[in-house]
């Protein structure tokens, strides 16, 4: 029995998602969901615009996962999947304005509010680690 391009595709992101979720970050897969994390948010939160091209696998993730085991890091911790569900891509990015829709992408958010972000240009050219030190900053900055 051949497996339909859908299928083929939940299979080839599962791993992309698993990245991130196996570190306790939370998936929002819907645009209620984003609306209910958004809208009640208290305190700050860490939001990933997860991809499947190669600057999410080899900067992106990484320097999430990395940046999250330092000591201060936000309450909450979120990811969409750009190209995939994309309705709650697309009500993420809502709250990203003015920065134009970007994956991947790192927002840090306070009560509700983007008050840092990191947009594709700004992780395809750096490394892992600098894209870690540079949400360390945001967080010690907001995050305390």
């Amino acid at each position: 029995m051949s497996m339909s391009f859908e299928a083929y595709m939940r299979d080839m992101i599962q791993p992309m998602r698993d990245e991130l979720t196996r570190i306790g970050v939370k998936e929002l897969r819907t645009p209620e969901e984003v609306v209910e994390a958004f809208e009640n948010m208290k305190g700050t939160a860490l939001v990933v615009v997860n991809s499947v091209c190669g600057c999410a696998a080899g900067q992106c993730r990484p320097g999430v996962a990395k940046a999250l085991q330092h000591e201060v890091t936000p309450d909450h911790w979120y990811t969409v999947f750009a190209g995939q569900d994309k309705e709650a891509t697309a009500k993420a990015r809502e709250y990203f304005a003015p920065y134009p829709p970007s994956s991947p992408s790192i927002a840090v958010m306070k009560d509700g509010q983007l008050v840092h972000f990191i947009q594709r240009h700004q992780i395809e050219d750096r490394s892992a680690d600098m894209i870690a030190a540079d949400l360390i900053s945001a967080f010690d900055e907001y995050c305390k």
